[in-house]
């Protein structure tokens, strides 16, 4: 029974502390706030988690897995319809983890791990999207010069990358708060696929006007 309280302990503070990072970012969130946050004494946070930094090395660690399970989707998307639905799954994921890209260059500034691991994450998600187009060309979706493949698909990441930091620059007071996550998403997944509007087929590029149409916020 101790242990089974024990590792609920260990996840209560992986939870609690991922809700703090995302409303205040990592660099405002102390361990002392978290154990108080948490109502434990920070001798129970250390036992469990002897430094701040593997707190979020667990975080990212959860997040890795998740997108690597995530990003094997990609070979199965077959017209633009499933790209939407892929891209906007994949914004979900960096939203439940928006901590790792609001305060990016920081925590890649002073924590190995995460400096490591991000370069795989990168190359993954250029894999990834690299994929996608291969598959959308298969099925005739698009037709794209096999050159172009790779620089396409390094833009469409660096706009998943940065595209939080985007919004946040646009309307720091509520970028990142819940009642925005809907419409930031969706402006995101919009611009990313928006990139492939010159190599889609004319039906698929009408398609996915029509989903943005449908979806996007006026303002965006």
């Amino acid at each position: 029974m101790v242990k089974k309280a024990s590792r609920r302990t260990a996840e209560r503070i992986l939870e609690v502390t991922l809700d703090l990072f995302n409303r205040f970012g990592e660099p405002n969130v102390s361990t002392t706030l978290i154990s108080a946050e948490l109502r434990i004494s920070p001798g129970n946070l250390y036992y469990h988690y002897p430094a701040k930094d593997e707190i979020i090395n667990a975080l990212f660690d959860r997040y890795e897995q998740a997108l690597t399970e995530l990003l094997g989707a990609s070979h199965s998307v077959r017209h633009v319809e499933d790209a939407w639905f892929f891209m906007h799954t994949l914004f979900e994921l960096i939203w439940q983890y928006r901590f790792l890209y609001r305060d990016l260059n920081d925590l890649l500034s002073k924590n190995r791990h995460l400096e490591t691991h991000f370069q795989s994450v990168l190359h993954n998600k250029v894999q990834a999207v690299h994929g996608l187009l291969n598959a959308l060309e298969r099925t005739g979706a698009m037709h794209i010069d096999a050159r172009e493949v790779k620089p396409v698909a390094t833009s469409m990441v660096v706009v998943l990358t940065y595209w939080l930091s985007f919004e946040y620059v646009r309307d720091p007071r509520r970028a990142l708060e819940p009642e925005s996550v809907q419409a930031a998403l969706l402006r995101g997944a919009h611009h990313v696929l928006n990139l492939l509007m010159p190599y889609l087929e004319s039906g698929q590029r009408a398609h996915l006007l029509a989903l943005a149409s449908a979806y996007q916020p006026t303002d965006d």
